[in-house]
């Protein structure tokens, strides 16, 4: 680092769930810090994680490590490096500053929040020089369940697409199953991501095969196993576990069409990670999950068997007759979402909470 740089204002980035690049939260940290490295030339940014081999993902002589320890999560042993910024990058981090430092907290969603997860957001909302938002109803939701002091500055940044470069997928041993035509799902084996619906829309559907992706080690994943066996559809359902990032792209590139039928998200990255490869997206009309999707995705407006396959079959139709002006849009939608912006709007972010804007 040159001798200059250490004028600059530090920004201190509590990123420890970088390490989980499987999660939303993972991407989020990974994905954010690789853009700030490439964009940032006004401050030294200092990212709080475990594995410091990570760093050679982000370029800049402006990015610094600092070792992230478990005991940082108790009171006594918290982090007492001085900084400009400190910026919590989910609200749900229990890694918090010693020091009184004027405080960034990016909030995700406040879904399932319980009594202690709640206070724990208040205390930080309370301490927030600014709010951001990664997307409208984060930020509805947010205000319905908080009071935002006063001064507090808020603004809505919209995560990037994860799909930073295309990756040959030729060599990617798939499942028997994506030989046959195929849907695509993918995420963590939760209630809410309502995977067990796509189950029960394949009794009626018999046009293709279904393959979702995602840790499913949960409750949730068994009740989908015992529902894929309890209907005889052992021969058309697929799980194929975590996958990595050329299996993601592969199964999204060769998909007739990616389902989301989820009912609580704060985001959604893995729709614009469809729209990337210019794919029909079936989604819920739930939460955020609209406003990410747009006009030209297809939406189920409940969750019947017989209308998810309906309005399966009909967008499909709709967009095989107009397949060229589709793939476009889908493209166009997911091009909307950049990284490189995002990063661009943190740092003016930090700028504006260093000037007192």
């Amino acid at each position: 680092m040159r001798l200059t740089d250490q004028r600059l204002p530090l920004i201190f980035l509590e990123a420890h769930n970088i390490q989980n690049r499987n999660k939303g939260l993972g991407v989020f940290n990974f994905e954010l810090l690789k853009a700030l490295s490439a964009t940032n030339t006004d401050f030294r940014l200092m990212a709080n994680m475990s594995d410091r081999s990570l760093m050679t993902h982000f370029d800049s002589p402006l990015m610094l490590f600092h070792k992230y320890y478990g005991l940082h999560r108790k009171p006594l042993f918290r982090i007492r490096k001085r900084a400009d910024i400190w910026h919590s990058l989910n609200q749900n981090t229990k890694i918090e500053p010693y020091h009184d430092l004027n405080y960034v907290l990016t909030i995700h969603d406040v879904i399932g929040l319980n009594g202690k997860g709640e206070l724990r957001l208040l205390e930080k909302i309370k301490r927030a020089k600014a709010i951001t938002y990664i997307s409208k109803f984060v930020q509805q939701e947010t205000h319905q369940a908080f009071e935002i002091p006063s001064g507090v500055m808020e603004s809505v940044i919209y995560n990037g697409n994860p799909i930073s470069s295309l990756l040959g997928t030729s060599s990617y041993q798939a499942i028997e199953a994506a030989k046959s035509p195929f849907l695509y799902a993918i995420g963590d084996f939760q209630e809410r991501k309502n995977f067990h619906s796509l189950i029960q829309m394949m009794r009626i559907n018999k046009d293709f095969n279904l393959i979702i992706s995602g840790q499913n080690k949960s409750d949730y994943a068994l009740k989908i196993k015992n529902l894929i066996e309890n209907y005889n559809l052992k021969d058309r359902v697929f799980l194929t576990g975590i996958v990595s990032e050329q299996g993601k792209q592969y199964y999204m590139s060769h998909a007739s069409a990616f389902l989301f039928p989820s009912t609580e998200e704060g985001f959604g990255l893995p729709i614009i990670e469809a729209m990337h490869f210019g794919k029909p997206v079936f989604l819920s009309t739930a939460t955020c999950i609209p406003e990410i999707g747009g006009q030209d995705a297809y939406y189920f407006e409940n969750f019947d068997p017989e209308h998810m396959h309906d309005k399966l079959m009909e967008g499909l139709h709709h967009f095989s007759q107009n397949e060229e002006e589709m793939e476009q849009k889908m493209k166009e939608r997911a091009s909307l979402f950049s990284w490189k912006k995002a990063a661009k709007e943190y740092l003016n972010v930090y700028q504006n909470v260093i000037s007192g804007v």
